[in-house]
């Protein structure tokens, strides 16, 4: 019998497939547009669904994560398109690591997802919380996706 545990990293691995199915036709070219309406790229919103999920995960265990260097200053909250340099990763160095993500999450925090923490925005205290919070979170700009591509 699985437990809830078990489902919420298979809705974890399930969310991020469809996410990285949905860009998978992608071209770097397409991925660094900003079609008019719009303050970011396909690009970003992947940088983006990748820090925001280590971010809270951070903030809550005050444990280091495994974001690399810079990852704030190109896909933080409040950050665009033009925060980018010749170092941001590309499309398909965003791919990978978001490929990899959740079993990252899995070993690091599988064991302690019921653990209370110090209360965080939102009242979350436990990683499940986090978890279920950039979940919905990456509903989000997979939705953020989907119409860009529209326009491209």
């Amino acid at each position: 019998m699985q437990n809830r545990h078990d489902n919420l990293f298979e809705q974890l691995e399930q969310y991020r497939r469809e996410l990285l199915s949905l860009v998978d036709d992608v071209t770097e070219k397409e991925s660094n547009s900003i079609p008019k309406g719009f303050n970011n790229n396909i690009r970003w919103n992947l940088g983006h669904v990748y820090l925001d999920q280590f971010s809270w995960l951070q903030f809550l265990t005050k444990e280091k994560s495994p974001v690399p260097e810079n990852f704030q200053k190109w896909f933080g909250f409040g950050t665009n398109p033009n925060d980018f340099d010749e170092h941001t990763p590309s499309l398909e160095e965003l791919k990978q690591l978001l490929s990899v993500q959740p079993q990252q999450i899995k070993k690091m925090y599988g064991d302690r997802l019921e653990v209370e923490y110090s209360t965080t925005e939102m009242n979350m205290r436990t990683i499940e919380q986090v978890l279920i919070r950039t979940i919905f979170h990456e509903g989000m700009h997979f939705q953020a996706i989907l119409d860009i591509k529209k326009f491209l």
